[in-house]
C-alpha cells in the first residue's frame, strides 16, 4: 500500500539539538507538530559556500503550507539564514546555475506554476518562463542555456496552448461523465483525465520562454512518473547535449507493470533510444559522472515487485559495459550523487530502524558510513562538504553540514528553536528481540514525557505501513510517537518482517505471509516490552497502524484479541478478495499473493480478516480518507459495518478530502484529537 517511492517516511548528535537553552516547558503535541516549520529541498551553491533551502510554514487559517526560500551560509557559523522570497504564493524547488549567479525556482505567483530565478548580484527576482501551462518539475543545463521541464499536458496535442484551451473547454462543460476503455482509471487519489506529465525543453534568454521542445511525446508514458516522481527520474549530460530519463509505458499492462526503463533523446528533441531494454523490472534515478563519461543509475531485479532492492548500476558509456557496483551490499538505496571527481559516489538509504548516508569507493569497492543515527532524507554534495536534511526522534528536520568522510558535523538551520525551547520529549532507546524463526528484529520505545521509573504506562502500540516500510528514527509528521508520549503513553513501534534496512531477505520475509511471521514479530516484540521495561502495562494497551498497518490491526482484531484495549485502524484492507478487484495499483496485490485472485484465490483468502469477523471483541476506531484510492472507504465501511452489527463499540472519522494520508493542517490536528480521545477512553491512566 505505499506509494512507488518509498514513497514515499533516529539518536540525535546531541538531545535537542537547536532548542535552545531554555528548560522545556510543555509536553509536546499534535498541534505542535502541524505547526511546525520544515525544511526541504537543500541545493549546495557551486562555490561551496551557500546553501538554499525551502522553508514551510503553516498557516491554520488558510489550512494550508506556505513555502519560501532561505539563504544560508555553509561556512560562516556565526551566520544568520537570509529570506530570498516571501509571496505569498508557493516558491519551491531551488537550483543553482552552474556559475552561481543565479538561484532557479518554481513559483506560483503569476498565476500558474512558472520559472523564476533570483541574482545574487542584483538580489532581484525575475520570470524566466511563460508558457501556457504548469510546470512540475525542472532541471537547468550545465551551460546555462537550456531548461528541461516536466508539464500536464493532453498527449493529442501538438502545442501547450492547446492543453490550456481543452482544459479550460472540460472545467467549463456542464457533462462530468469520464469513459475508459482500459484500467488504471484512477490512481492514489484522483481520476485520470486523459492528461500525462511529459518532458519539454526550451532555450534560456533575455525574455522568458513561451514555447518548447517535446522530448518524451513518441511514448505513451509520464515524465516523472505518477504521482510521486520528480526530477530525479530525469537528468542532463554535462555537455548539455543529451536528456536520460525514466518512463514505463501506459499501455493496458501499466497497472500490473514496474517495468520503467532509461530513455536517450537529444535536448533538442528527436529520436528516443531505450538504453535499458534487456531489464524488466525498474531502472530509474539516472545520474551522469561530472566528466560526462558514465551513466549510473539504480535499478530492480525482479519485475512486479516495487520493494525489490534498488541496486547501483554504472555504464560506461563508451564502451557500453555495465557493472552492478552494489550487487554484493545487503542495502536499498534511495539515492545517490557522484563525488566531483567521480571516485565516489555517496547514497542513502534504510538501515537497522535509521536513513544513513555512505560513501563508496568505485575503485576499491569500499563502503563508509558516514551517519550513525537518526534519519537523513535529502542531502547535496560539493567539493568538500556534505549538506544534509536530518531528524530524529527528539528533533524536527534542519540542515547539517560535514566534511566528506563524515567528519565536523555541524548544524547550519534551527528552524524550530523558539517552539524547541518551550517543548518536551519522551527519552527513547532502540531494543532488539528473538523474533519468527529466532531472527533478530528491531524496535523502538519511548519513554512518556516526565517518566517516572517506578510508575506503570499505558501503551501505544503502533504498526508501520507499507508493509515493506519502517518505523525508526525518525520525525514522522503523521506518525510520531512523541506525540503520545506528551499524554503519558509509552509508544512501541516493532519492524517487523518485511520492514526495509536489515537486508532484502528480511523484506521478502512477508510477501504470500502478511498474516504470519509479522504477527508473530509483534507478539514476541510486545513480550519483550513486558519481560523487559517493567514501567509499560502491556495489558493496558491499545495498537494502532494505516495501510498495511491498518490491515494488521483487523488481522489483530480476529486473531489476537484478548490483547488489546483498544484498536485504530486507518485506511485498513478488511477483505483481501475486493481489494484486489477495486485497488489501483495492480502489480503491488499480485506480486504480494503470487498471481491474480481468479487464478489464486487461495493465496487471498489464506490470511484475510474478514474470515475472522466473529472473533472480534476490541473497541475499533476506523478512519479513513474519501479519495484514497489504493484501499478504497468502501474497506473501512466494511470494518465499520462488522464492528456495528456485532455491537462492539466503535466509530468511524472520515475525511471527504484526503487520500491514503491525512495532510491538510486542521484535518490532521483533528485526526489526533478523534485518536487521542479514543485511547484515553478506553485505557487506563494511573
Amino acid at each position: 500500500m505505499k506509494p512507488l517511492y518509498l514513497l514515499f517516511g533516529l539518536l540525535a548528535f546531541s538531545a535537542g539539538a537547536g532548542a535552545g537553552e531554555a528548560e522545556a516547558s510543555k509536553p509536546f503535541t499534535a498541534e505542535d507538530m502541524v505547526t511546525m516549520k520544515r525544511v526541504a529541498s537543500p541545493a549546495l551553491s557551486p562555490d561551496g559556500n551557500s546553501v538554499a533551502y525551502v522553508l514551510r510554514s503553516t498557516d491554520l487559517e488558510a489550512d494550508k503550507g506556505t513555502f519560501d526560500i532561505y539563504l544560508t551560509s555553509a561556512i560562516d557559523e556565526d551566520s544568520e539564514p537570509k529570506q530570498l522570497t516571501s509571496d505569498p504564493a508557493a516558491d519551491t524547488s531551488p537550483k543553482w546555475s552552474a556559475d552561481g549567479k543565479h538561484l532557479y525556482f518554481l513559483s506560483s505567483r503569476s498565476g500558474t506554476n512558472q520559472l523564476w530565478r533570483y541574482s545574487v548580484a542584483s538580489e532581484s527576482v525575475e520570470q524566466v518562463s511563460d508558457v501556457p501551462v504548469s510546470i512540475g518539475t525542472y532541471k537547468v543545463s550545465a551551460k546555462n542555456d537550456r531548461v528541461v521541464f516536466s508539464a500536464s499536458v493532453f498527449p493529442e496535442c501538438e502545442t501547450l496552448v492547446c492543453t490550456k484551451e481543452k482544459s479550460e473547454a472540460a472545467s467549463n462543460s456542464k457533462q462530468e461523465g469520464k469513459l475508459y476503455d482500459k484500467m488504471f482509471v484512477r490512481h492514489w487519489d484522483h481520476w485520470l483525465d486523459g492528461t500525462q506529465s511529459r518532458l519539454f525543453s526550451a532555450k534560456l534568454g533575455s525574455k522568458p520562454f513561451s514555447d518548447a521542445t517535446p522530448l518524451s511525446h513518441s511514448l505513451n508514458g509520464n515524465v516523472p512518473s505518477s504521482p510521486f516522481g520528480g526530477d530525479e527520474e530525469y537528468t542532463i549530460s554535462p555537455d548539455g547535449k543529451t536528456v536520460i530519463f525514466t518512463l514505463r509505458i501506459a499501455d493496458k499492462n501499466e497497472p500490473t507493470s514496474t517495468n520503467f526503463d532509461l530513455y536517450e533523446v537529444s535536448i533538442s528533441g528527436g529520436k528516443v533510444n531505450n538504453l535499458t531494454k534487456e531489464n524488466l523490472a525498474w531502472d530509474t534515478y539516472p545520474v551522469f559522472s561530472p566528466d560526462g563519461k558514465k551513466l549510473a543509475w539504480l535499478a530492480m531485479d525482479r519485475p512486479g515487485f516495487e520493494a525489490d532492492r534498488r541496486q547501483l548500476h554504472i555504464r560506461d558509456l563508451k564502451s557500453g559495459k555495465t557493472e552492478n557496483v552494489t550487487k554484493t551490499w545487503d542495502r536499498s538505496f534511495y539515492g545517490f550523487k557522484f563525488s566531483k571527481n567521480g571516485q565516489q559516489v555517496f547514497l542513502y538509504g534504510n538501515h537497522i530502524g535509521k536513513n544513513v548516508i555512505w560513501s563508496f569507493d568505485l575503485k576499491t569497492k569500499q563502503r563508509s558510513q558516514l551517519t550513525d543515527e537518526g534519519y537523513v532524507s535529502a542531502f547535496d554534495l560539493g567539493k568538500d562538504k556534505i549538506i544534509y536534511q536530518y531528524d530524529d526522534l527528539n528533533q524536527p528536520a534542519d540542515l547539517f553540514v560535514m566534511d566528506l568522510n563524515g567528519d565536523n558535523k555541524r548544524q547550519l538551520t534551527h528552524v524550530n528553536q523558539d517552539v524547541m525551547s518551550e517543548l518536551e520529549f519522551g527519552d527513547y532507546e532502540q531494543f532488539s528481540f528473538k523474533g519468527w524463526n529466532d531472527e533478530t528484529v528491531y524496535g523502538y520505545i519511548v519513554k512518556p514525557v516526565d517518566f517516572e521509573e517506578e510508575k506503570e504506562y499505558p501503551l501505544a502500540f503502533l504498526i508501520h505501513g507499507g508493509p515493506q516500510g519502517s518505523f525508526g528514527d525518525h520525525f514522522h509528521y503523521r506518525w510520531n510517537p512523541q506525540t503520545y508520549a506528551g499524554q503519558g503513553f509509552v509508544a512501541v513501534m516493532i519492524d517487523f518482517h518485511g520492514s526495509t534496512g536489515y537486508g532484502q531477505d528480511f523484506t521478502d520475509a512477508i510477501t504470500g505471509d502478511w498474516g504470519g511471521k509479522p504477527l508473530e514479530d509483534l507478539q514476541k516484540g510486545l513480550a519483550y516490552v513486558e519481560d523487559t521495561y517493567t514501567f509499560v502495562d502491556t495489558n493496558n494497551a491499545c495498537a494502532l497502524g494505516a495501510s498495511y498497518g491498518g490491515y494488521m490491526i483487523n488481522w489483530i482484531a480476529g486473531n489476537w484479541s484478548d490483547q488489546f484495549k483498544c484498536l485504530v485502524n486507518h485506511d485498513g484492507i478488511f477483505d483481501n478478495r475486493m481489494m484486489y478487484y477495486s485497488t489501483e495499483e495492480l502489480w503491488f496485490v499480485e506480486w504480494e499473493n503470487g498471481g491474480t485472485y481468479f487464478d489464486n484465490p487461495e493465496n487471498f483468502e489464506k490470511h484475510n480478516p474478514v474470515h475472522f469477523v466473529k472473533n472480534w471483541k476490541a473497541p475499533m476506531l476506523v478512519v479513513q480518507g474519501s479519495k484514497d484510492y489504493r484501499v478504497p472507504e468502501t474497506q473501512s465501511l466494511a470494518t465499520f459495518t462488522a464492528l456495528q452489527r456485532q455491537d462492539i463499540p466503535s466509530q468511524l472519522l472520515i475525511f471527504e478530502n484526503e487520500n491514503h494520508w491525512v495532510l491538510k493542517p486542521n484535518n490532521s490536528i483533528q485526526w489526533h484529537q478523534v485518536v487521542n480521545n479514543w485511547l484515553h477512553q478506553w485505557l487506563k491512566d494511573d
